[in-house]
């Protein structure tokens, strides 16, 4: 078993992060569209409630997986190129900002919150923070079909490359 990443393949804390979070993102998704698409109903019910404990387990994931990266700059295998790069950024950037400006929102809201039992921030009295609220109302669904967009890109660019043996990126994240 091969913890640290190296120029061949990433380790089994890279790959753990990664397939870990595409799990963690499929039932976000999952909970949202369940959210949208079957209000008030046990399916709603089911996924619902771990939305937002989810979403902070993710961005405290995406938090290690940017510390265990930069710990791992040198070993990694080489990116496929500019564009590669650009979108591994912007899909790391998406999880982070996503939760964020959710948690904004929650806070401005005045409510308390927490995640699996763990008090994240009080609530407080008086005048609600708009800025947040709407920042929050504004961007958190938009930036969670984008990230859903690059995701979809990025697995259909994994598949393409398949193809070709010298930019096959797949066994990479497999063996």
């Amino acid at each position: 078993m091969q913890i640290k990443d190296n120029s061949e393949k990433y380790g089994t804390i890279s790959k753990f992060l990664h397939w870990g979070m595409a799990l963690l993102i499929l039932w976000q998704f999952l909970s949202a569209a369940a959210h949208y698409f079957f209000e008030d109903t046990t399916i709603e019910a089911f996924f619902w409630p771990t939305h937002k404990p989810l979403g902070v387990l993710l961005l405290l994931l995406m938090v290690l997986r940017l510390l265990w990266a930069l710990v791992n700059h040198s070993n990694r295998p080489p990116s496929v190129g500019l564009l590669a790069k650009l979108g591994h950024m912007t899909l790391y950037l998406l999880v982070i900002a996503t939760p964020t400006v959710a948690l904004l929102r929650q806070y401005g809201s005045g409510r308390a919150f927490e995640a699996f039992g763990v008090p994240v921030f009080a609530g407080f009295e008086g005048e609600k923070i708009k800025w947040m609220l709407d920042l929050g109302s504004n961007f958190h669904g938009e930036l969670g079909w984008v990230l859903l967009a690059l995701i979809v890109g990025h697995i259909v660019m994994a598949y393409r490359h398949r193809k070709n043996p010298n930019t096959d990126v797949l066994p990479r994240m497999l063996k």
